[in-house]
């Protein structure tokens, strides 16, 4: 059975600069792409993504095609830089976006992102890798995607360091390890989410 996934870059560089978030999620989804999966990405930041939390906030909003390809994937992956801690400005506003899904729940409590899975991936050279993606799975899961088991992947460098993730002349183990378990976890969990859907409560 074949799978979708659909990444997002949360970085906060528009057009193609070289980014550390974009080569996590690219070896991510390379990762997916081995258990049959096929992918496609986008960076946000070249997108016009209106704030707001509806699924089209109007006057040239560009968050509808990034929310339709989401719909359209099995697996969704979020990936963002750390900024003071935090996940990006942008990976929020994706999240504040996805709130819209709540207001479409249907008469027997089920939300049209039920049977699709998330998976964070998180890059950065300061403390606040476990804060980003506890921050992320569980807004991901407040409007209805299914987490995988383990720990999703995520690299920090030394703080205030000068080496990005993107500069690293190989990937370090633990990171390397931890990106084909959560793929693996998440097409296998993806698979049997579409041979057997959630049931109506």
């Amino acid at each position: 059975m074949s799978l979708r996934a659909y990444g997002l870059n949360c970085t906060l560089k528009s057009g193609d600069a070289p980014s550390s978030t974009q080569k996590l999620l690219d070896q991510v989804l390379c990762a997916l792409a081995t258990h049959d999966v096929r992918t496609g990405s986008d960076r946000v930041a070249n997108f016009n993504v209106r704030p707001g939390v509806t699924a089209d906030e109007g006057d040239g909003d560009e968050w509808p095609q990034l929310r339709t390809r989401i719909m359209d994937a099995d697996i969704l992956v979020l990936a963002t830089p750390i900024w003071m801690g935090q996940p990006s400005s942008i990976c929020k506003r994706v999240l504040e976006r996805l709130d819209a899904v709540l207001g479409e729940i249907d008469d027997d409590g089920r939300y049209p992102t039920f049977g699709k899975v998330a998976l964070a991936a998180v890059v950065g050279n300061e403390d606040g890798a476990h804060h980003c993606c506890a921050e992320i799975y569980q807004a991901l899961a407040d409007v209805g995607f299914t987490l995988p088991a383990a720990s999703p992947p995520y690299w920090v460098g030394e703080a205030m360091g000068s080496t990005d993730y993107q500069d690293l002349a190989r990937t370090p183990d633990k990171v390397a390890q931890t990106i084909r378990t959560s793929a693996s976890n998440a097409a296998h969990l993806a698979r049997l989410l579409k041979e057997s859907p959630y049931p109506k409560p």
